[in-house]
């Protein structure tokens, strides 16, 4: 193959792999036409491996990244939650930091202090206990019907989209992804490809880079969006130093003081062994039994996730209303009206 031959011009992912290896780059509709053909199920499992493994070696681009989530909300299946307006708590994961389910538990704070909420999840790939873990470890069950997730919002102010369900498309992937137990480009797209096409949302990404192509995107989407990246390391706000925001209203690095708050210790974010410790320190936290450190954490972020969804309310403002919807049981009692709701 002359390995400056477009892939678009080509059929097969071995062409595109030996394109890559040449050192290129696709497209936007180049990488659209590539994982659709991988979501079609006619691609051989070691080469869709060996795709993915191109971007732990190289950096994506925008142009990828955008042709790689065309491709994915194309053949998703849609909910449509517009009414509710809700927002989307959601992290790339693939920081190897093993916290708890923060931004699992920041979605139901934030549910708790009035702000609906459409949380797009999926189980662990590189971590022990994604969010969808321990939502169905506690009960939760999870759907593509439109008619229970409604359902679920009304009662709770919450639904959850488990992405293996709304992107069947996928199912040829998610072994591959298990048995590499990495992070991938995938990571990258989980909370760009809500079915239910929210337009507010909080992002936690693993690397500053990604930040900034993500801001890109979301500036030309029209929605309103915080995204977060802990200058260590975190994908979320870990108080555990400066955390980089990029929103529709510019750039800033927040550090713990700006909270009032002492810096957190990265040991007291661990989340735990195995999905059922996982568990059981969520409860713990939706409980506001959680430690100091647990408690700001979880709130911060939902906070973020409050004023994001609120124009024209100050952080501080926002924080102390995750504040009070964790302490006041608001939080825990939209997790129980969830799990209920489910039948």
């Amino acid at each position: 193959m002359n390995t400056h031959t477009p892939p678009a011009a080509v059929r097969s992912l071995k062409d595109v792999l030996n394109y890559l290896f040449g050192h290129h780059t696709l497209n936007r509709e180049e990488a659209r036409t590539v994982l659709g053909d991988i979501a079609s199920g006619q691609c051989p499992p070691a080469q869709i491996a060996a795709f993915m493994t191109v971007y732990l070696m190289r950096k994506i681009t925008v142009e990828e990244l955008a042709g790689f989530r065309d491709a994915m909300l194309e053949r998703c299946i849609p909910a449509d939650l517009a009414d509710f307006d809700p927002i989307d708590l959601c992290g790339t994961g693939g920081d190897g930091r093993d916290t708890f389910n923060i931004s699992t538990l920041a979605a139901f704070i934030t549910a708790g202090a009035g702000v609906p909420v459409a949380k797009h999840g999926n189980y662990g790939v590189s971590s022990v206990s994604g969010s969808s873990n321990v939502v169905e470890y506690l009960g939760g069950t999870f759907t593509n019907d439109p008619a229970v997730l409604r359902r679920q919002m009304e009662a709770s102010n919450i639904c959850f989209m488990h992405a293996p369900l709304f992107h069947p498309a996928m199912k040829h992937v998610g072994p591959i992804r298990k048995e590499l137990g990495v992070k991938t480009f995938f990571n990258m797209l989980g909370p760009m490809v809500n079915p239910a096409f929210p337009r507010k949302q909080l992002v936690g990404v693993f690397s500053l880079e990604l930040a900034r192509l993500y801001a890109y995107l979301y500036q030309q989407s029209g929605k309103r969006f915080a995204i977060l990246h802990s200058l260590d390391g975190y994908d979320e706000i870990s108080l555990t130093g400066p955390c980089k925001v990029i929103s529709n209203q510019g750039e800033r690095v927040l550090t713990p003081e700006h909270f009032g708050m002492a810096p957190v210790r990265p040991e007291a974010l661990y989340g735990g062994a195995d999905i059922e410790s996982a568990a059981r320190l969520f409860l713990r936290v939706l409980r506001n039994e959680g430690t100091e450190a647990q408690k700001h954490v979880a709130v911060i972020n939902a906070g973020m996730a409050i004023a994001c969804a609120r124009e024209g309310m100050s952080l501080e403002a926002a924080v102390a209303l995750a504040g009070d919807s964790l302490e006041s049981g608001k939080a825990l009692g939209a997790f129980e009206r969830f799990v209920g709701s489910r039948k």
